[in-house]
């Protein structure tokens, strides 16, 4: 029996769930001597299916993916790391590793997968992709995630090439060298969409001017290592920058339309759990604050750093798992349905923590303990059904640096289906769209399926434009993923003269 034959024996039988097809490939091994791998399975489905031998079958695609909540969320992310070329920094808890970007470790996943390939951008991109692909996953819209430590640290030509590389990737062209706004337009078509560009840097490297660099270069996503809210633990554990520098990095990003991630850091030299706890009511109360995305990465010993000589001098001890896991619990529970938390400890391989927590799947430990939380991630929609007579359009408001922001979103009962942000600045001569997301597995460009190519999004962004209107404000600017500017000129968008936002006249 081959793959083909496996395939079709699993429609016969009407496979559903894993157990079935898992069934079938152990009988299958008996005949021929050959377990099958999944993506051996998912290229005879895919041969079969152009060849017209078969329908689509939905349920089997399913069970075929690996790993399938890295799409469910509605596009692929595809993770890349810059080379190393130091860090401004100097935080008494952050790894130096020789030849790794500063803060990362060999053995985590991320940076194995670009070492293997000696950090080349291009590379990253195309054989992640096939891994994606090869695994069963759509990958039509990238989200790209670029890490490395401090982006604006990077030579500017360096910084250029890079992205380009990445577009060349995505492009799948790697000759003919095209300048970056030109990768960028190609991009627009291209197969492999990039929806989506995300860039890690500090607070105090945040200029109006380098706003403007990281627009140029395409980003739709600013991530900045905050860590604390304390200026005294900041100073103590010699971070190089103020809470005051943060503040005005976030101001910066969100009066430019971008989305503002932050990382912050409980257990740090001169916290405590209560005040850690009290950190997070600032940052979700506070409107200097108020992000769009929170990683938090609980503060752990690890090799190569001047916090291991304080761990042995007892200056600093690190939380013990039910500490850190109530700290948690209570952040969760606090967090507002406009934030999307996306970690809450950081994936550091457990033979690289010297001391700290090494349980690195706190989040499902928390949701099985039954910590309730209302935060983007936690509300998603995934691969469940809706049931459109139930859905609703929710109107959300909170004042964040400034400006007005107002959080749109479709939901049933306690899923979240799709989401737009929109900023009504000081300024009336327009409006921001920051984020347009629609939730649910992936799907091709084209394609329908429960939650996605739907319409949710293009009822979000005409109501935006109707607030918008309303309020005085005379255009609507929407910060977009190259990938995505097709979408919007089918909505009357068209890009601006910057060639960096795609706006409508209202």
């Amino acid at each position: 029996m081959d793959a083909s034959q496996l395939i079709l024996e699993a429609i016969k039988k009407n496979c559903a769930v894993e157990a079935d097809l898992r069934k079938l490939k152990i009988e299958a091994a008996g005949i021929s001597g050959n377990l099958f791998r999944n993506s051996d399975l998912i290229a005879a489905y895919t041969e079969l299916l152009s060849e017209g031998k078969i329908q689509p079958q939905p349920s089997l695609e399913r069970i075929l993916k690996k790993a399938r909540i890295r799409t469910l969320s509605g596009v692929s992310p595809v993770a890349v790391l810059t080379k190393e070329w130091g860090c401004p920094g100097k935080c008494i808890y952050c790894p130096t590793e020789k030849g790794m970007p500063k803060s990362y470790l060999s053995n985590e996943p991320a940076v194995m997968r670009a070492n293997r390939v000696k950090f080349d951008p291009y590379l990253q991109v195309k054989t992640r992709l096939e891994a994606l692909t090869a695994c069963g996953h759509e990958t039509t819209k990238v989200e790209l995630i670029v890490m490395g430590g401090t982006f604006s640290a990077l030579p500017k030509r360096y910084q250029t090439w890079f992205i380009s590389r990445c577009l060349e990737a995505l492009n799948e062209k790697s000759k003919g060298k095209k300048d970056l706004e030109s990768l960028k337009k190609a991009n627009e078509k291209a197969k492999h969409r990039m929806v989506g560009l995300t860039l890690e840097t500090r607070p105090d490297c945040i200029t109006p001017a380098e706003v403007k660099r990281f627009l140029q270069l395409g980003a739709t996503r600013v991530e900045l290592g905050a860590q604390s809210t304390s200026d005294e633990v900041l100073r103590k554990t010699k971070r190089g920058h103020d809470t005051a520098s943060t503040k005005n990095a976030i101001k910066l990003l969100k009066d430019a339309g971008l989305k503002v991630g932050l990382h912050f850091m409980p257990n740090l030299p001169g916290a405590t759990p209560a005040s850690d706890f009290a950190m997070f009511q600032e940052v979700y109360g506070s409107e200097d604050y108020s992000p769009d995305q929170l990683k938090i990465y609980p503060c752990a010993l690890i090799a190569n750093t001047e916090l291991v000589k304080w761990w042995k001098q007892g200056k600093w001890k690190p939380y013990n798992d039910a500490t850190l896991t109530k700290l948690l619990a209570k952040i969760k529970g606090i967090t507002p349905e406009w934030i999307r938390l996306s970690r809450v400890i950081r994936d550091i391989p457990a033979e690289s923590i010297l001391a700290g927590s090494k349980i690195t799947n706190l989040r499902q430990i928390l949701q099985q303990q039954g910590a309730k939380c209302n935060c983007i991630r936690c509300r998603e929609i995934r691969g469940g059904k809706i049931d459109e007579k139930k859905i609703k359009l929710v109107r959300r408001e909170y004042a964040a640096s400034g400006g007005l922001e107002i959080f749109l979103s479709f939901e049933e009962d306690e899923k979240l289906i799709a989401l737009t942000r929109l900023r009504l600045q000081a300024v009336k001569d327009f409006a921001f769209v920051r984020e347009l997301h629609t939730y649910g597995e992936e799907l091709g460009i084209g394609g329908r399926g429960d939650s996605q190519h739907r319409g949710f999004g293009k009822k979000l962004i005409a109501e935006a434009e109707k607030i918008a209107k309303q309020s005085g404000y005379k255009k609507l600017k929407i910060i977009s993923g190259v990938g995505v500017r097709e979408y919007y000129r089918k909505l009357g968008y068209s890009l601006d003269r910057e060639k960096i936002y795609m706006e409508k006249k209202l």
